[in-house]
């Protein structure tokens, strides 16, 4: 499955509202750690299909940011059944991706 980019917060509601699990990446394009980060996120899309993958660009949607408080990028968050459980700041590897997703 896609990384889908979330372009304002009804479609971040409507997304997180539909789907069981959702894994959302904040990130900026002028951010290194995020471009690093990126391609990772991408194949575990790709191998997780029970998971919603979406990417919040932070300089596009501030309200978004600001909701969930954002201050350093690249965050993760993870939501299930429309709660956020799980997050992380900071470059991640696969495996701790993968943890931070299963676990």
């Amino acid at each position: 499955m896609a990384v889908t980019k979330v372009t304002s917060m009804s479609q971040f509601d409507k997304i997180i509202s539909e789907n069981e699990k959702v894994f959302v990446d904040f990130s900026a394009v002028w951010c290194g750690p995020c471009k690093m980060v990126s391609p990772i996120i991408h194949d575990i899309a790709e191998e997780m299909k029970d998971v919603k993958f979406i990417d919040v660009d932070v300089d596009a949607n501030q309200d978004i940011a600001e909701r969930f408080a954002i201050m350093s990028i690249p965050t993760m968050l993870v939501f299930e059944n429309k709660e956020q459980v799980k997050s992380h700041i900071g470059f991640a590897s696969k495996d701790m991706l993968l943890n931070l997703i299963k676990k």
